[in-house]
């Protein structure tokens, strides 16, 4: 496995890991209220501007991943995008990247 493989998956494990750590930890304070996540998210102009630059952001890779897939045929890389919704970009887009360069020779 390349060096870039081996950076993207650390990055993709980096990116489900480290964001998770405040999920929880804002779960446990506050409960598992969705709704309520959703409020904080938009809590003030700057986290809406962010929430927004994410969702566009997941938006993108996704319609990159299906483009791509088309393509390429490469089904595995379709597991990018449940990452990408469930757990974020941060996951999702070096995830997509290292299961991408499996099939670049």
């Amino acid at each position: 496995m390349s060096i870039l493989r081996m950076t993207y998956l650390a990055l993709a494990l980096w990116g489900a890991i480290h964001p998770m750590y405040y999920f929880v930890q804002w779960f446990q304070t506050n409960g598992f209220d969705i709704m309520a996540m959703v409020d904080a998210w938009h809590a003030n102009a700057a986290s809406s501007g962010l929430v927004w630059d994410l969702t566009i952001a997941a938006i993108t890779l996704t319609v990159w991943i299906l483009a791509e897939v088309a393509v390429r045929r490469n089904w595995r890389a379709l597991i990018a995008i449940p990452a990408t919704f469930c757990i974020g970009v941060s996951c999702g887009l070096p995830l997509y990247l290292f299961l991408r360069t499996a099939t670049v020779r």
